[in-house]
């Protein structure tokens, strides 16, 4: 897949840009989806678009990030911080040090804001980890400089011998490692029920 982009910009400044974006895409803490929807329809225009969109983040010549999304619409005029919005879903794989899949984030709508390094995933949010563990939820935050994903929504786990619902989480990035804030149910689960 490639990025076809239109409007604004040659080839140049698409390949600058692209290298700017920082490894991990995430938004910023100070805005989110309320605020890009509030914004006045007729003084918000992408200034770059693409559909069919792979960008690969590397560091250090390693593979970091692999984003695949079916539209971008790059936004960077008349707004106090520019924005990236995935508004017809996204697959995002993330790779450990030895370039591995650690996990995967995947969403049907996504907002991410480039300098405060925040996303939010919105609408049948699914997380994946390298040992097989699922979360899914609605709406979950991914916060770069943190290196944590979060929400406030409900939630449900699969693990391989568990259910668990909840309502809030907190995990690193990686979703190794997390915390349900108020677990509503743990279902047990025997081999082969699912």
């Amino acid at each position: 897949m490639h990025a076809g982009f239109k409007n604004s910009g040659t080839i140049n400044v698409i390949k600058n840009y692209l290298i700017l974006i920082p490894i991990f895409f995430i938004f910023s803490c100070t805005n989110d989806l309320k605020d890009v929807q509030a914004l006045p329809k007729n003084k918000l225009s992408a200034s770059q678009t693409g559909d069919s969109v792979t960008l690969i983040y590397t560091d250090s010549t390693k593979i970091k990030i692999i984003l695949k999304a079916n539209r971008m619409l790059l936004f960077n005029k008349n707004v106090k911080e520019p924005f990236t919005v995935l508004p017809k879903g996204f697959y995002v794989t993330i790779f450990d040090e030895d370039e591995k899949v650690s996990s995967t984030l995947k969403g049907n709508y996504g907002v991410r804001f480039d300098v405060s390094k925040r996303m939010e995933a919105r609408y049948a949010v699914e997380v994946i980890n390298k040992n097989g563990e699922k979360l899914e939820t609605e709406k979950l935050i991914w916060d770069e400089a943190n290196k944590k994903i979060y929400t406030d929504a409900f939630v449900k786990i699969i693990t391989p011998n568990q259910i668990i619902n909840g309502k809030g989480l907190e995990s690193n990035q990686d979703f190794t490692k997390y915390e349900i804030k108020n677990i509503t149910g743990i279902i047990n689960i025997k081999n082969n029920e699912l």
